[in-house]
């Protein structure tokens, strides 16, 4: 009974018109204000706002046909925003907010804990040959830059803000100049006994090391790359052995 009152109030109060040629966006406004209307009229007499679903077809079709037409930028905030959340147990160095926060090592065991890294130095030919000649201005590049890479192990916690403080037992730090591409090749090593492995010394070892050489090498050429820092094996701690490639 409500929506046939409904119905025979519109068609009293807007007969359908012949057809025009009106254009798509007039039709769209006519249909707003007709509906605007009719809900306000129906509001007026029963107290409340008609129920958003019809039971005639032709004010769907006109519903659903507008609604079509908002732009897409318009329908997207219709819903709420989903909620991304992920997990982030695996990163021990992130709190449960999310916060940064150092590892308690405290309940690990002590084990025999070693790590390697490696670093490749770029020089390009005509620098590749002044170091091959100990002819750099600075002096000595490979033997200054082997010692920088070792202390730079040992002061990696200084560094890296979240690293802890380890009693190094060994620091290995060897430089191989590479004919085949002008380069500096440089291995970095480090052992210790203790609750956490050394994985980040080797990689400051080597990071060190190849930044000295750019130091003692950078009057003459800018054009000098340091690439290819990474970890290449670790053994020790709960996850054991590492390898790279295997």
């Amino acid at each position: 009974m409500f929506s046939t009152l409904r119905r025979a109030m519109f068609l009293r109060r807007f007969p359908v018109p012949a057809k025009r040629g009106f254009s798509s966006k007039f039709s769209d406004e006519i249909n707003l204000r007709v509906l605007d209307e009719l809900n306000q009229e129906m509001q007026s007499i029963f107290g409340a706002e008609p129920p958003a679903t019809m039971d005639y077809p032709e004010l769907n079709s006109s519903i659903g046909s507008l609604e079509s037409t908002k732009p897409e930028s318009s329908r997207q905030y219709e819903q709420p925003p989903k909620v991304v959340t992920e997990d982030i147990s695996k990163l021990t160095h992130v709190g449960v907010s999310g916060e940064a926060q150092m590892v308690d090592v405290s309940s690990k065991d002590n084990t025999k804990r070693t790590a390697l890294a490696c670093c490749k130095v770029i020089l390009g030919k005509r620098v590749f040959d002044l170091v091959l000649a100990n002819q750099m201005g600075k002096g000595d590049v490979l033997g200054v830059a082997k010692i920088a890479g070792i202390n730079g192990a040992k002061q990696t916690s200084s560094l890296i803000p979240l690293c802890h403080n380890i009693a190094l037992t060994h620091v290995r730090v060897d430089l191989r100049l590479n004919p085949e591409d002008f380069s500096v090749d440089i291995e970095g090593e480090a052992s210790c006994t203790g609750k956490t492995g050394v994985e980040m010394e080797a990689m400051t070892a080597v990071s060190v090391a190849g930044l000295t050489v750019y130091d003692m090498c950078k009057a003459a050429s800018k054009d000098i790359s340091i690439t290819d820092v990474r970890l290449e094996r670790k053994t020790g701690g709960k996850s054991g052995y590492w390898s790279r490639g295997e």
